[in-house]
This record gives structure tokens, sequence and C-alpha cells, in this order.
């Protein structure tokens, strides 16, 4: 008898859209509710491991698990050395540069020499302010992001976006986009070629129940505010 699959899921928002794909694969009877960290469907081959999203790659990457879904924006932030066959479609959002609307309306991106930025994507962050030539001084944080430039702890955040009702309630306005992100299906580099044959059918029943593969891009441009704002050039 052939050992299952280890396929680790994301807690939180891209969550239940994963379970809705697996539910359509024959995959169910997942309790959302337990405490549990580890769930097994012998009829589908399939173990599943709830982790952190962030720690998805690092379990994926280490052969922990064989395959893994997780946010696109969190492989740019990390680079794991992993395989990215498909791109899932669902989770989407956005990865943007914020500030206060009072700063915005008398704001000047295209000035900007040296800015401090509340972010938990420092890597993403300094890549995008040194392409451009600004300095930037970076406060790592784990969340509430939106908070920072209410209580003067930084006055521009780079956070993820989905509809931006968080930005606004905060009175946040974006200033520029980043990068775009989708759940991808990650698998471990050793495992794709020892568990080849059930790895590549589980990839093709995730891309038929998927639906059509999403190519989204993987760096954003500045976006264009209203009243001729202009971002980030």
């Amino acid at each position: 008898m052939s050992m299952p699959l280890t396929l680790a899921l994301p807690k939180g928002r891209l969550l239940d859209p994963a379970l809705d794909l697996l539910r359509e694969m024959g995959v169910d009877g997942v309790d959302q509710a337990s405490r549990r960290l580890i769930f097994d469907d012998t009829r589908a081959g399939l173990r599943l491991l709830f982790l952190k999203p962030a720690d998805v790659p690092a379990y994926v990457t280490y052969g922990a698990a064989h395959l893994g879904i997780v946010g696109k924006d969190i492989l740019l932030e990390q680079e794991p050395d992993v395989y990215e066959p498909l791109d899932l479609g669902f989770g989407f959002c956005r990865l943007v540069v914020a500030e206060p609307r009072e700063l915005w309306e008398r704001d000047d991106p295209g000035k900007w020499s040296w800015v401090r930025v509340a972010t938990k994507y420092p890597r993403l962050t300094e890549q995008y302010f040194s392409s451009r030539g600004v300095q930037v001084e970076i406060v790592r944080l784990d969340g509430s992001i939106e908070l920072a430039p209410l209580v003067g702890l930084a006055e521009r955040i780079v956070d993820l976006v989905q509809s931006g009702e968080t930005l606004r309630v905060n009175g946040l306005v974006e200033v520029a986009e980043i990068a775009r992100s989708t759940a991808r299906l990650i698998v471990n580099r050793a495992a794709m070629k020892t568990e080849y044959a059930a790895i590549n059918r589980l990839i093709a029943e995730l891309r038929k129940n998927a639906g059509r593969s999403h190519a989204a891009p993987e760096t954003g441009h500045p976006r264009r505010e209203p009243a001729a704002r202009h971002p980030l050039q």
C-alpha cells in the first residue's frame, strides 16, 4: 500500500477555499472547529497539516510535507526552494504601499528620499523602495499593520489588501501597488521525483477542480490615485 501524500494547508483566509477545493475532490470530514493539526483521509490517500501560512514553505522545503497551498505573497517574500506548478486562482489580494489621507493630500512620492515603513514583508519592501532609489527604514510587525501610522510608529505601511476596506476605515490611502497574490500549490523538489506519479495525479485533480489556472502577475505597477496623484515611479 502506498504512503499518503502530505499536504500543508494555511490557516486563515485561504483555508476555507482550499478545503472547498479538496471537498470537490472527495476529501471531506475535516472539522475546522477542532484543534487537531493533522487530518488523515486514507480513502483519498492524503494527510493534511494545518499551519500558520508563513510556515507552509518551510514544511514543504524540508520535506515534512510533500505539497502545500500558500499565498504568492509569502513565496515572493521568502523565496523558498520549491516547485510552484499551479496557480489555484483563489485568494486574490494585492501588496500595497499606503499612508494616512492627510499625508497623501500633500505628499509627492516622486520626491521621497527616505521613508519609514511598517510591514510584515521586509524583503519585498526593501526591494521595492531600493529599486526606486529611496532609503527605507523598516519596522517589522506581525499584525495590526494599519495601526502603525495612527500612533506615530511609521508614517507609511506595506500590507496586503483585498477590498481595501480596512485601509479606508483607518483613514489610509493606497499610494502604490507592489505585487499581486493568489493561492499557489508548491511541491517539495525531492518528492517531485520520488512521488512523481502520485503528485502529478493530485496536481491534475486540483487543476481540473480549480478551473483554468490564472496567471496572476508576480510584480505590480504603481497605482494611479484620483486627483492627479502620482505614485512612486
